[in-house]
């Protein structure tokens, strides 16, 4: 079993910054790899960015550039910096463990990015 809790959501302004943080707890073994996705009103969730056990990482199109993921495996924790903030990027931000025949999600922090 493995825990998450999000943090760091809240409001900001256009063109602004957030950083958001995932700490694990449990059994956290071996290769894995940690996601962030986002789920705005009315609409799917969908992945945001991805980084491995070994530091690959993944983006979606729509925040390359602006949005870096990174984790610090001592700590079991990942992070999300957000910058130049677009109201498109309000939602509810997720984040999910992955590991060969198990998956974990966390209960979510709100992000909402004023006009």
């Amino acid at each position: 079993q493995v825990q998450l809790v999000e943090s760091g959501g809240g409001l900001v302004q256009a063109g602004g910054s957030l950083r958001l943080s995932c700490a694990a707890s449990g059994s956290i073994f071996g290769f894995n790899t940690m996601a962030w996705y986002r789920q705005a009103p009315g609409k799917q969730r969908e992945p945001v960015a991805s980084i491995s056990s070994v530091g690959t990482t993944t983006y979606a199109d729509s925040v390359k550039g602006r949005f870096t993921i990174s984790r610090d495996n001592a700590k079991n924790t990942m992070y999300l910096q957000m910058n130049s903030l677009k109201p498109e990027d309000t939602g509810v931000y997720y984040c999910k463990y992955l590991k060969t025949g198990f998956s974990s999600w966390g209960q979510g922090t709100q992000v909402t990015v004023s006009s």
